[in-house]
């Protein structure tokens, strides 16, 4: 069993000094649900090599992040990271979409994650993604041309999420907007930044940073205990 843990590669704002990038726990938090279970893992970003972290999701106090950062393995695949044409999607089950704002500029139109998504998804693996990562699921489609999210249940990170850390001016959409348009069936927590998940069969996704462990737990869940 492996998963595919899909990260930004995009570090900079239009107008602001401060760096984006993955927002760290969003990785670390779901691998540390799926470790127990032996899955092995890659990282992939789209320019591969050293993934940007998004300087406030370091600065703040996790012991899940110092656990993971602090170990070998993680780290070295976290600054060697695969390109998207490195990677053999036959080779995965699981692909994982994390966030951090970065994605919303470098993870809708790469076509080569798309595909990735399309082939683990159509030969029966999961696909999941939390927070901005859902992005990177805007643009799937299907070998028969239909829309990955068409009717599909939903959730990531909301407007008012956005409005609320002042970044909805910085970013090129909004990414609940766009799920809505591509005609997913979008939820979200009825409070902003309360963990929120959303299953519609072999789709995960997360509402924001604290729903990233609930995606890993239910990723296990699915593929393990049904």
């Amino acid at each position: 069993m492996k998963a595919l843990i899909v990260c930004t590669s995009h570090a900079d704002y239009p107008t602001k000094p401060q760096k984006t990038g993955l927002w760290l726990s969003e990785a670390t938090h779901f691998y540390d649900e799926l470790q127990d279970r032996n899955i092995q893992f890659d990282f992939v970003s789209p320019q591969g090599g050293p993934i940007p972290l998004d300087q406030r999701s370091v600065e703040s106090r996790d012991n899940t992040n110092d656990k993971w950062t602090h170990n070998p393995v993680f780290a070295e695949k976290l600054a060697n990271s695969l390109r998207p044409d490195q990677v053999r999607a036959a080779d995965y089950q699981i692909i994982y979409f994390t966030g951090g704002h970065g994605t919303m500029w470098d993870f809708p139109n790469n076509e080569a994650l798309q595909a990735i998504t399309r082939h683990v998804y159509e030969h029966g693996g999961m696909v999941a993604a939390v927070c901005h990562g859902v992005a990177g699921l805007l643009n799937v489609t299907l070998s028969d041309g239909t829309p990955f999210l068409k009717d599909k249940q939903v959730t990531g990170f909301s407007n008012m999420e956005e409005k609320l850390v002042r970044l909805d001016g910085e970013v090129p959409f909004l990414l609940e907007d766009e799920l809505k348009k591509r005609g997913a069936v979008y939820s979200k927590s009825l409070i902003p930044y309360m963990p929120h998940l959303e299953v519609d069969e072999r789709l995960i996704t997360g509402q924001n940073p604290l729903s990233a462990r609930k995606v890993g737990r239910k990723v296990v869940e699915e593929m393990f205990e049904k």
